[in-house]
This record gives structure tokens, C-alpha cells and sequence, in this order.
């Protein structure tokens, strides 16, 4: 069964909207960032999943993991961060189609943190908040079947990537599938679902803007509840996307450096190429910048140079 939700004009401006700066970033090169920025952007990604879920740890705390560095903290935290990092640094092994990828994915984010980690809920759960009770998921021995039928929308639905990952993210939520973790599986696996269509998005840390309008999305995960569909749940998430999309492009500001535009060539470059070659794909910057960019690549390791003036070609070291 398809989940219910509707394709309202402010999804289709939302959706046109994406696509858009997508594109943008695409034609910008902004799509493969540098090392740095990876790094920088995945450890804003972990630390704003967990946040919402209460994790005490900072920034630099999570990076100081990242670097294999001892941290001092709450021992709950630090196996939250060390788990998610595990599973960060492996998101391209993940199958976002597969249940059993699904259920490998939570049993390594929750090892050590609960009794059953990578399986199903046993027993009835239930939101709190307060003292209310804000939701009542399905009783247990329906989640083995809601989940099948879950996923079996996000295989086989010819809808759009964007709005498959919105309503997974949201039903999920609404199943409330496992004893713990489940708000910070949703906000990975939609992820991932991204990723399929869009790289992009492995390197876009939208769970930080998730973390800074956590009232908006919980609200919007209500409204869902009260309507009995996800639409208000798409448009949140859709907007909340569209302004991550806009924070990495940011329009006036944002160039690429030497390093970024020397990583991107390694990664789709030819066996053999030339300063010209060089030069057709980033058709903005001087022959002397290219010069540098080549130097610079030479010296850190990353190219080859053989030749010499106008007889130049350079390679991919190693």
C-alpha cells in the first residue's frame, strides 16, 4: 500500500526549488568537496542526529574521536558518537532498499546501548512528553509486516526520490520500530535515500538545521499524526533540505580553493591530461591559476609531472 500524503503546490515549488540548487551545485563543483570540508561537515552531521536525542558531547569532542583521541564524558555519549561514526564512515556499504541493510545499520548506531540492537521492538512503546502521551506507535507484532510493507513503497514507487525519503522518514517515525534509535535512523536513512539520486547529499549535513528547528519538526511529525498523513511532514523536511542546499551554495560567497578544485579533477580526471585538459573543466580560472593548481597538486603528492613547457602532461600518482 502506498503511504498517504498529498503533492501540494508548495511541495512542487519545494521540489522545483531543490532541483534547482542542486544543479547549482553541481555545475560549482561543490558537489565533491575538499577532504576538509568533508570531514568537517560529517562531524556536524553526528553531532547534530545525536543532540537532538540529548547527547552532551561538543564538536570537538566528536572530532577528537574521529581522531582516535581519548574524551572525557558521559561513557552513553562517547559509545553514541564511536557508533555513529562507524556507521557515517561506512553509509556507501548500506543498501537504502534493503531491510536487512536497514537492520545492520541500527545494530552498529546502538551497540552496546541496548539489549537488542539491529532487531524489531518486542513490546508496545509510546512518545511521552511531559506527562502526555503524544504517541502511541502499532502494537509490535506489527512491525515486521509495516516495515515490509515500508519498504516495499520505497523499491517499487515511481515517485521521486525526495518525497520516497520524506515519507520513509516519517512512517518509520510513526511505527517506531525499535526500543531506541529510532528518531536518529530516520535521520540516516533518509540520508541515504538522498544519496542513490543525489551524491550530494553525503556531504550536505541537513540533520544541523534539523537539530537547530527541533520544535518545527516535532511539530510537524504531530500535525502529521492529527492529519493521518505526511504531508505536513514532506513540506518541513523539504524546506528544511532546500535550506541546507542554500547554506552550501552560499551564492555570493562561496568559491572553490586550489585544493577543492584539485580534488575533484583526481576524482574524474583521465589517465594523462594536460594544463588544457585541465582548463575545459574549470573554464573560470586563468592559465597561471591553473599552472598553480597543477604545482600545488605535484607537490602534495596527488599528480605527476612529465615534460616540459608546451610537451607537459601531468598523471594521477599512484
Amino acid at each position: 500500500m502506498k503511504p498517504p500524503y498529498q503533492i501540494t503546490p508548495r511541495v512542487l515549488k519545494l521540489i522545483s526549488s531543490i532541483s534547482e540548487k542542486i544543479g547549482q551545485i553541481n555545475a560549482k563543483f561543490l558537489d565533491k568537496p575538499s577532504p576538509k570540508l568533508r570531514k568537517e561537515n560529517r562531524i556536524k552531521t553526528i553531532h547534530s542526529s545525536l543532540s537532538i536525542e540529548g547527547n552532551t558531547l561538543t564538536e570537538e569532542q566528536i572530532t577528537a574521536l574521529l581522531e582516535n583521541k581519548r574524551v572525557i564524558g558521559p561513557i552513553k555519549d562517547v559509545s553514541e558518537v564511536i557508533n555513529a561514526i562507524k556507521v557515517y564512515n561506512s553509509l556507501n556499504s548500506y543498501d537504502p532498499f534493503s531491510q536487512r541493510s536497514y537492520l545492520e545499520a541500527h545494530k552498529v548506531l546502538m551497540e552496546g546501548l541496548i539489549e537488542s540492537p539491529g532487531k524489531y521492538r518486542t513490546r508496545g512503546v509510546g512518545i511521552v512528553t511531559g506527562e502526555k502521551i503524544t504517541h502511541m506507535a502499532p502494537p509490535a507484532e506489527k512491525v515486521p509486516y509495516l516495515m515490509k510493507d515500508l519498504f516495499n513503497y520505497l523499491e517499487n514507487s515511481e515517485e521521486l526520490e525526495l518525497i520516497k525519503s520524506c515519507v520513509f522518514h516519517y512512517e518509520m517515525e510513526f511505527i517506531h520500530p525499535f526500543e531506541d534509535g529510532n528518531g536518529r535512523m530516520g535521520r540516516l536513512w533518509q540520508a541515504l535515500i538522498l544519496m542513490q539520486e543525489y551524491p550530494v547529499f553525503e556531504y550536505i549535513p541537513f540533520e544541523s538545521l534539523i537539530s537547530s528547528t527541533q520544535s518545527e519538526y516535532y511539530s510537524a511529525l504531530s500535525e502529521s499524526d492529527k492529519q493521518g498523513n505526511s504531508t505536513p511532514f514532506i513540506v518541513y523536511m523539504l524546506d528544511t533540505i532546500d535550506q541546507s542546499l542554500y547554506d552550501t551554495l552560499n551564492f555570493k560567497s562561496r568559491t572553490m580553493t586550489s585544493e577543492d578544485r584539485i580534488t575533484y579533477y583526481s576524482e574524474i580526471s583521465k589517465e594523462s591530461f594536460t594544463r588544457k585538459d585541465y582548463m575545459s573543466v574549470f573554464t573560470d580560472i586563468s592559465s597561471a591559476t591553473a599552472s598553480r593548481d597543477l604545482k600545488l597538486g605535484v607537490q602534495l603528492g596527488i599528480f605527476e609531472k612529465e615534460g616540459d613547457k608546451k610537451n607537459t602532461i601531468y598523471k594521477l600518482k599512484g
